[in-house]
């Protein structure tokens, strides 16, 4: 065998394991785990479960997405946050997207937001309607509270700036006076559900907590020491595409998501479900033993006693 030929076998089998690589890695589903902990999270939400499923696209892991939805369940969540784009505009498919939801509620309590793609399509009034018939709670610029044992979370849900962004107004500006209506300065430990990581610096202004995002599909074409290529609204090499970024007291994870959209396919970016441990920053239940030991040792020292 020549040089030559030598050369075209190499390149074609390289070529081939690409193709394979690719293809598992647009079907192959991952989950990923964070842990957040916050002093202002009630002790009863410590080691509260949330299950993040974000920009499906219509994309069906199985059939009626039984793989993913097996995968929700070994997770065990307390709620599962769908963070837009469960529909591709297009593509729209309603029946794909209820038939997720109806099972998907089986699991936990499921709370939604819309995404660019919703803000597409006429459908997403027939959407949004029946997700509320499934039993899923849509979070259109509207809060929840969550309540354990006479303590709550604050759940804040807004739609896509799509909706309402004109040439005039900034994406930022039109979450800024969104946050400003539904956020409260004495809330509980508050999350926000939203669409858009690249607006990381507002959520961080109104002193959100958690945020839950996604839109970036991290990245599409995820390069070795560098991260994603290219994203939704961030351009080349964005700044949010995949993981966990904090500043202050926020916190904001974005998921890489699950479907694809008007770029077809991912590379070495598997679709991702993103599972939230909350915990305590330190058991306050934990601090006050451990105050009440301190005291009666010194005591004890003190008097001379043993305890």
């Amino acid at each position: 065998m020549t040089v030559k030929k030598k050369t075209r076998c190499v390149l074609a089998g390289i070529f081939l394991v690409l193709i394979v690589w690719t293809v598992w890695g647009n079907t192959a589903l991952e989950r990923n785990t964070y842990t957040i902990r916050s002093p202002e999270l009630p002790d009863v939400f410590d080691s509260y479960r949330i299950a993040q499923v974000s920009d499906l696209h219509n994309a069906e892991f199985g059939d009626r997405n039984q793989r993913l939805l097996e995968m929700l369940r070994e997770a065990e969540p307390d709620m599962i946050a769908i963070t837009g784009d469960l529909i591709d505009s297009r593509k729209t498919n309603i029946a794909v997207a209820l038939a997720f939801a109806e099972e998907a509620v089986k699991i936990a309590p499921c709370y939604y937001v819309s995404g660019n793609h919703e803000a597409r399509v006429p459908e997403y009034r027939k959407l949004k309607a029946g997700l509320e018939a499934t039993g899923v709670t849509v979070l259109d610029d509207a809060r929840v509270e969550i309540e354990i044992s006479g303590k709550s979370i604050t759940i804040i849900g807004v739609n896509d700036p799509s909706f309402h962004a004109d040439y005039l107004t900034s994406d930022a500006a039109v979450m800024d006076r969104k946050l400003s209506e539904l956020s409260s300065e004495d809330a509980s430990f508050t999350i926000l559900l939203s669409h858009r990581p690249e607006l990381f610096d507002t959520y961080v202004a109104h002193d959100m907590d958690l945020v839950l995002t996604g839109h970036a599909h991290g990245g599409q074409f995820r390069l070795p020491l560098i991260g994603g290529l290219i994203a939704p609204n961030q351009g080349l090499f964005p700044k949010y595409d995949d993981g966990l970024y904090s500043e202050g007291n926020t916190n904001m994870i974005v998921s890489r998501g699950l479907g694809n959209s008007i770029i077809p396919f991912r590379f070495n970016n598997r679709p991702e479900v993103v599972l939230i441990e909350l915990k305590e920053l330190l058991s306050r239940r934990y601090v006050g033993e451990l105050s009440t030991i301190l005291i009666m040792s010194a005591l004890s020292k003190s008097s001379g006693l043993k305890i």
